[in-house]
């Protein structure tokens, strides 16, 4: 199933990140380093799970400060270490919400890494302004690893 998008429903993301590709990439695979990361603000990563393989799935689970669970799966579409991962999206809280499409590309800068990130197939702007302030988020806790 191909997920397309208008580009005004796509997220659009570029950080630079302290550390060299491989290291920025295998933050985005390895469950010990998504459950440092990969759960915005004040959010905790509750579970983690990784088959890291085209059409392998990935389940992670937030749970909210006041204990709410957000449970997240996905399936890995690309995965070309350390220059890009791409992998479905959709939340298992939320069945009504269509799959959407994350692209990360790992660029490297001679030992910094600047990652951009697409999220694209929302159906709406505020799907796609929620997602962002997601990103938002975890990216500071990913800068923090290295």
């Amino acid at each position: 199933m191909a997920i397309r998008s208008e580009p005004r429903l796509e997220l659009r993301l570029k950080r630079v990140f302290d550390a060299a590709p491989d290291r920025v990439f295998r933050a985005f695979i390895e469950p010990e380093a998504l459950r440092r990361w990969k759960a915005p603000g004040e959010a905790e990563v509750a579970l983690v799970e990784v088959d890291l393989r085209v059409g392998g799935r990935y389940r992670i689970h937030m749970r909210g400060k006041d204990g709410t669970l957000y449970r997240l799966t996905g399936e890995y579409r690309e995965i070309s270490p350390p220059t890009r991962l791409s992998f479905t999206w959709h939340w298992e809280t939320d069945p009504a919400e269509k799959e959407t499409l994350v692209t990360v590309d790992f660029r490297d800068l001679g030992g910094r890494t600047e990652v951009s990130l697409v999220h694209g197939g929302f159906t709406d702007e505020a799907e796609r302004d929620g997602h962002g302030r997601g990103w938002e988020g975890c990216f500071p806790k990913l800068a923090a690893i290295f």
